[in-house]
């Protein structure tokens, strides 16, 4: 059979089976609208040269000749639910409705506010703790542990501050948070292994019951391969000598993977390694595969995807490759309930691709290891590697030439190095005593705390919106902001104050299942209209009305 489509040559396409259109219960419907119908499964006929979409055909037995009247079915797409779009499992073990996380962004910019929201809302958040106090980050577990919406807690490595680490973990295991993201790590540390360890049990059906979940967030397959692996031996070992553990706890730990679950980190803000998705993706879920078969677990591992994830493209061709989940964060910045200032949800807003680079990051500058951040509007970038090249090129702060550290006190910290060492100091006494020991006796060290100082303070002067240095805001961001800029230009969602991370997810979400309908008429040689694929965001009681599912039985 052949029709003649507007704006496409003759085409041939298989015989699905027959309908007839003019019998109740049947239906017409434009191909935007039944798209959009996720729960409710749409039929193409054949008519006068065209194709006619249907809602609710009467389906008729496949005969020949065709009954009279009725009309040949040359494509079907199945509903398809955002819920279905990744691992229903995953979703099902974590309590919530969609396979959509917020990530973790530091002092708090993913906030409680933020995480309140995406877990009221059927997704999940992670709430950022890294560069917080512990009691900044208890006050905040107190709140999220007594809202009894699921949630999860950030543990970001801390290589020159593992007792942070520790601490953290120990108030993660006393307030029972049983979910938490494990970020920019390099290498597993004991407090992983411990938060993972606490209170396994073998169930009376034989099965492992591991209370304490990680979620690994990774962009290198050999940092993967750690995380799908069992606990290493030398920690398990520790941990029973400090009796942490039984030796009953840790033969459970040989069959059980540090994180059953990993984000593959590809180009995103903050912490990473700029990774393309479309390659990163892949060699993690295959690696995945492998070890699943190696260590034989009863569990299943899974891969999600976060950095550029932004769109609902970027987000159908997460769930394409077989992401069980995707993970936001850039976006989430730019909404209301972010921990950030007005001034910085400003800036995101105008943000395009180009408008990011990498720049030395505070909590790890002497290891050289950079973080993706905005470049328009600061000069926080510029400045901050210009500090790493001094860093660099000399070993004390009273060998950096005269000239060079006027101009240093004079623009970047605004104030003598030796009072900011003074700060610096008090700083690192009541927190981390012993650098302030290394640093005495140490010039480069105390240098690097100098340093730090204004990395550090660039984060703070952004998150709290100081105009009075607007130019050394430090803002972590991915190129996703300006993808995001694009998609809801000339909507509802342009200005920043009408953003909030709810409203822009569903909106991800919707428009991704959308997407992979549409894909599922193209495989079958159907021409899909342009207009029928606009994802542009819909109003948040709209879009709720089609999740609902009542348009499917409207």
């Amino acid at each position: 059979m052949s029709y003649q489509s507007p704006g496409t040559t003759t085409m041939e396409h298989p015989l699905l089976g027959w309908c007839r259109p003019d019998a109740a219960p049947c239906s017409g419907t434009d191909l935007a609208d039944g798209l959009r119908r996720l729960h409710r499964p749409l039929f193409i006929a054949a008519q006068d040269d065209s194709l006619t979409p249907l809602s609710r055909p009467r389906l008729l037995a496949d005969s020949e000749p065709p009954p009279s009247g009725a009309l040949p079915l040359v494509g079907f797409s199945p509903p398809c639910p955002p819920e279905n779009l990744g691992d229903p499992s995953f979703c099902g073990e974590l309590g919530i409705r969609y396979p959509y996380l917020g990530g973790s962004m530091a002092k708090g910019i993913s906030s409680v506010a933020m995480a309140l929201a995406l877990g009221r809302a059927g997704m999940l958040g992670f709430f950022g703790a890294a560069g917080l106090t512990i009691s900044q980050v208890e006050e905040a577990v107190n709140q999220l542990t007594s809202s009894k919406v699921p949630f999860g807690c950030n543990l970001i490595h801390s290589p020159h501050d593992p007792e942070l680490e520790q601490t953290l973990v120990q108030l993660y295991l006393e307030r029972n948070v049983r979910l938490m993201e494990a970020s920019a790590f390099m290498k597993l540390t004991l407090p992983l292994v411990r938060y993972r360890l606490a209170g396994i049990r073998r169930n009376d059906d034989g099965s492992i019951h591991t209370p304490n979940r990680i979620i690994a967030k990774v962009s290198r397959e050999e940092l993967a391969a750690r995380f799908f692996a069992p606990p290493p031996e030398a920690f398990l070992h520790e941990l029973v000598a400090d009796k942490e553990i039984t030796h009953e706890q840790a033969e459970l730990a040989a069959h059980i993977p540090m994180a059953q679950e990993i984000t593959a980190e590809a180009d995103s803000g903050g912490h990473t390694d700029n990774r393309p998705a479309n390659a990163l993706f892949p060699t993690i879920a295959s690696l995945a595969a492998r070890m699943q078969a190696e260590h034989n677990y009863d569990l299943r591992l899974r891969v999600g995807l976060g950095g550029g994830i932004s769109t609902p493209a970027a987000a159908a061709a997460a769930f394409v490759m077989g992401a069980a989940y995707v993970m936001t964060g850039s976006v989430n910045q730019a909404c209301r309930e972010s921990g950030t200032s007005d001034e910085v949800r400003a800036m995101l807003a105008e943000t395009r691709q180009a408008d990011v680079t990498m720049a030395p990051s505070a909590d790890m500058f002497e290891m050289g290891v950079n973080v993706q951040v905005l470049k328009r509007g600061t000069m926080f970038p510029m400045r901050a590697q210009k500090l790493y090249e001094i860093y660099r090129a000399w070993p004390s702060l009273e060998q950096i030439p005269t000239l060079e550290r006027e101009k240093l006190e004079k623009t970047i910290f605004q104030a003598p190095l030796e009072q900011i060492w003074k700060i610096t100091r008090d700083y690192f006494l009541k927190r981390a005593p012993q650098q302030v020991s290394r640093a005495e006796q140490d010039p480069k060290h105390r240098m690097a705390l100098v340093f730090r100082w204004y990395l550090g303070q660039a984060a703070h002067w952004a998150k709290d919106g100081d105009r009075s240095r607007r130019i050394d805001y430090q803002i972590w961001c991915g190129p996703a902001m300006g993808a995001f800029n694009e998609w809801v230009a000339d909507s509802f969602l342009e200005p920043p104050a009408n953003r909030d991370v709810v409203t822009v997810g569903l909106n991800i979400l919707f428009g991704a299942a959308l997407m992979t309908r549409a894909s599922v008429l193209r495989c079958q040689g159907l021409p899909i209209p342009r207009e029928a694929l606009t994802t542009k965001p819909l109003e948040l009681a709209h879009i709720k009305e089609y999740l609902s599912g009542e348009n499917a039985r409207s």
